[in-house]
């Protein structure tokens, strides 16, 4: 019965974000993902709900650090002012490069990062879950583009992917992406 009460103090907190009963899935990545190739600046160009993005003209700039590690820069249009931050992405088993790990800060361990499908010049499909307890679980996905406007039919196979794996996309809103370069 505790288990019950857990999961009733957490649903508040994660109310914006996107969370279904039962364990994450396991969905296929990128094989032979090349980190190298990735690096540089992607647009967000759909995204299912979370509490971190509130804006527009979001972007994710990803450069490789003298020790090895990612740095992450995203940015965002919030209330007619440019908001940023930066965090660490790790490839914690070289097996398995395209699942990497990202914390925002010295406090929180690495969530998943993984990298499902990506052609590296135009398209990145992103997806993260965290099971809480293997009760329920929190998700996160992406459809990242190099271009802020990519063709319909990019965005239409991002999202047959991410249903194909089992993932619920029902609650997955477009990025404005109307905006200056910022």
């Amino acid at each position: 019965m505790s288990a019950v009460y857990l999961v009733l103090l957490l649903l508040p907190l994660v109310s914006a974000q996107t969370y279904h009963w039962g364990p994450c899935p396991s969905p296929a990545v990128q094989p032979g993902f090349d980190v190298q190739k990735y690096l540089g600046r992607w647009y967000e160009i759909a995204r299912l709900p979370n509490s971190f993005e509130r804006g527009k003209c979001i972007e994710a700039n990803y450069a490789l650090r003298k020790d090895g590690t990612i740095r992450v820069l995203n940015s965002q249009l919030y209330k007619d002012k440019v908001s940023t931050a930066e965090g660490t992405a790790v490839v914690p088993d070289t097996r398995e490069m395209a699942k990497l790990g990202v914390s925002f800060s010295y406090f929180t361990p690495y969530s998943p990062y993984w990298v499902l499908t990506t052609d590296y010049t135009s398209l990145a499909v992103v997806y993260s879950c965290t099971d809480v307890l293997r009760l329920f679980r929190v998700e996160y996905a992406w459809i990242l583009s190099r271009s802020r406007f990519p063709p319909p039919q990019t965005v239409r196979y991002a999202k047959e992917l991410l249903v194909r794996e089992g993932i619920d996309i029902s609650r997955m809103k477009a990025t404005d992406q109307n905006c200056k370069d910022n």
